[in-house]
This record gives C-alpha cells, structure tokens and sequence, in this order.
C-alpha cells in the first residue's frame, strides 16, 4: 500500500496534473512544511482524545511521504537507515 502511494507521488512529480493536490505540495514548500507540522499536531491531539487516530495517522503519511519526494529524501533509503538500527 505505502508503495502505490509512492509510486502516485513520484508520477506526479515526474507529470503534473494540473489541480492534483500532490502537485501543489510538491511545488510549495513553505506549504508541504507547514501540513506535516499541522498534521502531526493534530495526529498528537486525536491520540490525546482517542478519536480519529487512524485518519489523522493516515493524513501523517501521506504528507510525510510528499514532504520526502519534494526534497529528494527516497522512502527506500528511509527505509535502510531503519534497517541498519535493528538490534
């Protein structure tokens, strides 16, 4: 599933579509920043209250994963580090 996201995100760096959210993420960075901090608030708050978690856990991902390709941060090199911390 989080590679089907990313394979959407890359094709829509690669070939924009015109009014596709992803696309004004990936070309506004003052704006990707600003929805990671924002969502990861509110990812915070819905766990602190029980309500929304998987939504907002969703809404985390996803920007997070727009927030990586804007700046040319691969999941798959992500996903080594955490490979190399196992003990």
């Amino acid at each position: 599933m989080i590679e089907e996201l990313i394979k959407i995100i890359r094709n829509r760096k690669k070939k924009p579509v015109e009014g596709s959210y992803t696309n004004r993420l990936l070309n506004d960075r003052s704006l990707i920043k600003a929805k990671v901090l924002e969502e990861i608030n509110e990812l915070i708050e819905s766990v602190e209250k029980d309500t929304n978690k998987v939504h907002e856990s969703a809404d985390v991902l996803y920007h997070l994963a727009v927030y990586l390709e804007a700046n040319n941060i691969k999941i798959e090199d992500v996903m080594k580090e955490l490979v190399k911390r196992k003990k």
